[in-house]
């Protein structure tokens, strides 16, 4: 009875133990997190984002914040955690190991004579012939008494003084720390304690593996379905072009569990009235394709509507209830984007090389998502080959006042850029007929947009030229500047309802046969990944090439100070195809800016694979080769590129025209600064 009691004494510790050893890490890790972010904002501070809504905290929001599901989920356990703690020290009050000096209250070692008064005086009070009272009978004959026979017993007392206990040695005893009522095996607790064996040891574990099988079997790591990877991967095609990746990218499994309500038709047709221009259909047989349109799937008609009312900003033709559904389909539009994106860059043929043409189509829908801005808007107008999408991004501006600057010789985004401030104000003040207020919000807006700088570099590691069969290594740095000095920071999105960093797509690719040689994301936010990546990345390159510790430590040390300056470097490999010249392009995409795109060209030379421990010898006739067998582009071969590539990605003929006979000095080093594009090479090849 006495170890049953004991046992049942033990369980709230036991809950508490199993309680705290999840909980206490997750709180200590969740504070951390909220410990070590940034006070320094790195979000735009623009009028119409500050009119969004979505970086401004008011005390509502903030409660809200605090008081989330699984905030509210911790807190509520931590309480009963303090309850249980609070009964457990109650508990041991009450539960207290045999003393016979303290029952008696003596101090341990006393005589014998102390022993036995003292023991007169507690008679007289806890004796049942002098108290009635029957707690303090059950106090006289299980402790006083007790204590009593222990400390004068001397075989008792020898037991005590060498076991602890008057009985002398005690055996081992095993027990569940479980309450007293489950513990009772008669009548109905036997079941109960059945059942709680059963639904702790079995059926909890076999619940929580469903669970998690059942979402891992149905979700990837990035929480995409596994159904929509699947999809992507067969309606990828390598002709895709931009403006048919909409088709693609709305046939998500995600956005095929979209409720469709008989509520929503008459908005929807609405809102098609209002888009009907974006969707591409052919005005001659307007009828036609609209019967055709609204033949497709309820969920593709809904999804990519809402998707054009995005695009065009027509938020006011939206219902309550279209709301909630446009809100779901914007936030997971960057993870599906992402997917969608490795499914175009993921190897489809022998070589290991992905598709370039709907790689390009991807970012430009992610940007003109972001940036609320429609895809009409990118085609070439007015000898900009962007169009005029990058001065829609910017806030206050309309298509009213892009003509009106495009009256003073302004036609394009890079123009407005690299204006001197001073001079862009009196032009959008006199010319386009904006306040100074609003000047001021473009200029904060001007002063986020990154400024990207590419140093690329291929070779084969320990050896001086490029032969077939050989495994290349890219080591490119890639390099933000911002006026205002972030070099991590989210973009000016204020029609976008949820925070968004910006992320970075580096490929090596050739747009003539639209093949992608290598790809990688890259991100300026989080600087210590990036310092631990280069570090490990240059260590192993190091340590490849055969550089001793001191080499190795410079290299890393340099890679360290440019990484926390504002660079990121790419590293990768991929085989060296069959001989000849290629020329290759590499391209470093944002998806959340638009006009922010940087690309430079690289003349890959493909020495032709020898008997071993030789070398193919370069002819002196076919130009200046670098040792590595990288040879840089020259500008005015731009035109080789296909037409498509270069209206969305050109360069401006007049810096290829000033550049036009400059060489590289570095060795197989491509240095480019914005879009102008240093030569080098000979025309004579």
């Amino acid at each position: 009875m006495a170890a049953s009691e004991e046992n049942s004494a033990l369980f709230p510790i036991f809950i508490l133990t199993i309680m705290a050893i999840p909980i206490v890490p997750y709180t200590i890790t969740k504070l951390c997190r909220a410990a070590t972010k940034k006070s320094k904002s790195i979000h735009c501070q623009c009028s119409e984002c500050s009119r969004s809504g979505k970086y401004h905290k008011s005390i509502f929001k903030r409660i809200s914040n605090v008081s989330t599901c699984s905030n509210m989920t911790l807190l509520l356990l931590w309480v009963v955690m303090i309850i249980l703690v609070y009964y457990i020290k109650t508990m041991s009050r009450e539960i207290e190991i045999f003393d016979p000096f303290s029952i008696l209250g003596l101090e341990p070692g006393a005589p014998e004579s102390d022993i036995k008064k003292k023991y007169r005086r507690l008679s007289i009070q806890y004796h049942p012939d002098k108290n009635p009272d029957p707690e303090a009978h059950k106090y006289f004959v299980e402790y006083i008494a007790k204590a009593y026979q222990a400390l004068t017993d001397p075989i008792a007392r020898e037991n005590y003084e060498k076991y602890g206990h008057p009985d002398g040695r005690q055996g081992f005893q095993m027990g569940i720390a479980l309450p007293q009522f489950l513990l009772n095996i008669d009548g109905a607790s036997g079941g109960i304690l059945l059942l709680w064996i059963v639904g702790v040891c079995i059926l909890l574990p076999l619940v929580v593996a469903v669970v998690y099988l059942s979402r891992s079997s149905k979700y990837t790591g990035n929480y995409v379905m596994h159904q929509t990877l699947s999809t992507y991967y067969y309606l990828m095609k390598p002709s895709l072009a931009p403006s048919k990746v909409m088709d693609v990218f709305i046939k998500a499994a995600e956005y095929m569990e979209i409720p469709v309500r008989r509520t929503d038709d008459e908005p929807l047709q609405k809102l098609f009235m209002l888009v009907r221009s974006e969707l591409n259909l052919d005005l001659k047989n307007i009828k036609q394709e609209q019967a055709k349109f609204w033949k497709q799937h309820p969920a593709l008609v809904k999804t990519e509507l809402l998707v054009q009312a995005q695009l065009t900003r027509e938020f006011a033709a939206l219902s309550p209830s279209l709301q909630s559904d446009f809100r779901r389909i914007l936030e997971t539009a960057p993870r599906l984007l992402e997917e969608l994106m490795k499914m175009a860059v993921i190897p489809r043929n022998a070589q290991g090389h992905g598709w370039l043409r709907p790689a390009i189509g991807v970012v430009e829908l992610s940007q003109c998502i972001i940036q609320a801005v429609p895809l009409s808007a990118r085609k070439t107008t007015g000898g900009s080959p962007e169009g005029i999408a990058p001065f829609l991004q910017l806030p206050h501006i309309n298509e009213t006042t892009i003509k009106k600057v495009a009256r003073k010789k302004v036609r394009t985004f890079q123009e407005l850029h690299d204006m001197d401030s001073q001079e862009r104000a009196e032009l959008l003040i006199q010319t386009g007929g904006l306040s100074s207020a609003e000047v001021q919000d473009i200029e904060m807006v001007l002063d986020m947009m990154p400024s990207l700088t590419l140093e690329v570099t291929c070779e084969t590691e320990g050896e001086e030229g490029i032969q077939e069969g050989d495994i290349v290594t890219i080591h490119a740095w890639i390099n933000v500047i911002r006026v205002n000095g972030l070099i991590g920071a989210l973009p000016h999105a204020p029609y976008y309802p949820f925070q968004k960093e910006e992320n970075y797509w580096f490929l090596l690719a050739d747009s003539v046969s639209n093949n992608v040689w290598f790809s990688q994301k890259v991100s300026f936010m989080d600087e210590a990944a990036a310092v631990t990546a280069a570090s490990k990345s240059i260590e192993e390159s190091m340590e490849g090439s055969g550089a001793n510790v001191k080499e190795t430590s410079r290299a890393v040390a340099e890679a360290v100070e440019k990484v926390k300056g504002g660079s990121r470097l790419v590293l990768g490999k991929f085989q060296a195809p069959s001989e000849g010249n290629y020329n290759l392009t590499c391209y470093c995409l944002c998806d959340s800016w638009l006009g922010c795109d940087r690309r430079t060209n690289l003349k890959l030379k493909i020495l032709k694979r020898t008997r071993a421990g030789t070398r193919g010898a370069v002819l002196a006739d076919e130009g200046p080769i670098m040792d590595d067998g990288v040879e840089e582009d020259e500008d005015n071969e731009g035109e080789e590129y296909d037409d498509d590539y270069e209206s969305e990605y050109s360069e401006d003929e007049e810096d290829d025209q000033n550049t036009k006979n400059k060489q590289q000095a570095a060795n197989g080093t491509v240095n480019k600064h914005g879009n102008a594009a240093e030569s080098s090479g000979s025309d004579e090849e």
